[in-house]
């Protein structure tokens, strides 16, 4: 005997669905499964990876940011919106720059802030670097059309050597959760993004100090670098851009609850 054909998914069907496991956004990410869904078998196999706890950019198979719409694959650090603050920071720094500046994504991920920056500045040379295999195939697919080229490998070491004191804007989300912190992250990071993307060391800033120590060699003279952070960890990011001869200033956004550190070569 045929199973029973289960009758397609209605709109209220999907909101009650995700309200019921916890989704505090449910209409809203109910209209995205319900666009992004291609027959009812693909929302109703969609619906079930949401209320199992998978992140809904990954059900999607694509992220927002800035408004702008990258893939973002499974496995792949998911862009926050938090994360606008880096983008508009770094549109500020290459706007500023004049004629085609040089924007390097570094720990790039999925290359959205790279690709966001480029899209709201206009003609960049961009440039995105990654450790993580994953990542880097993900990031192809988005900053290739864009006209930018992704670089598999870690931090500078990935570079090629010609872009060696050309980059105006350097823009880190490199990984800032403490290692002791990991745990306390929610199911959605902790189980279904790359660890390397998130854990920052013992204090969070591993990642970053080894990005201000290397960054003097590939900034343009003029140029800046700019990571975003937490908060209560700016000072230690500062103090990360301060070692590396770069005078710092932060920025932030409280309804974003967001933070930046900016540091540019001193004289």
């Amino acid at each position: 005997m045929r199973p029973l054909q289960q009758p397609p998914l209605s709109p209220s069907d999907v909101v009650d669905r995700l309200r019921s496991a916890g989704c505090v956004f449910a209409e809203d990410e109910a209209a995205l499964l319900l666009e992004t869904a291609n027959s009812p078998d693909a929302l109703a196999t969609m619906v079930e990876q949401r209320v199992t706890g998978r992140p809904l950019e990954h059900v999607l198979g694509w992220a927002e940011l800035c408004g702008v719409r990258v893939a973002v694959d499974d496995g792949v650090f998911v862009p926050r919106r938090r994360s606008e603050l880096l983008v508009h920071a770094a549109v500020e720094a290459a706007t500023e720059c004049g004629t085609r500046p040089v924007v390097l994504d570094l720990c790039c991920g999925s290359g959205a802030v790279g690709v966001a920056v480029a899209r709201l500045t206009g003609d960049v040379e961009l440039h995105a670097a990654e450790l993580d295999p994953a990542s880097v195939a993900c990031a192809r697919r988005n900053v290739e059309p864009v006209g930018g080229s992704v670089h598999e490998g870690d931090l500078y070491d990935a570079l090629p050597v010609a872009l060696r004191g050309r980059v105006d804007v350097l823009v880190v989300n490199a990984p800032y959760v403490p290692t002791i912190e990991f745990a306390f992250l929610p199911a959605e990071a902790r189980d279904f993004e790359s660890r390397m993307a998130l854990d920052g060391g013992a204090d969070g800033v591993d990642v970053q100090r080894r990005v201000a120590a290397g960054a003097g060699d590939w900034l343009a003279p003029a140029g800046r670098l700019l990571i975003e952070t937490s908060g209560r960890q700016a000072a230690l990011t500062v103090a990360a851009l301060a070692s590396a001869a770069l005078a710092t200033r932060v920025v932030t956004d409280d309804d974003l609850g967001a933070t930046v550190v900016i540091g540019t070569p001193k004289p």
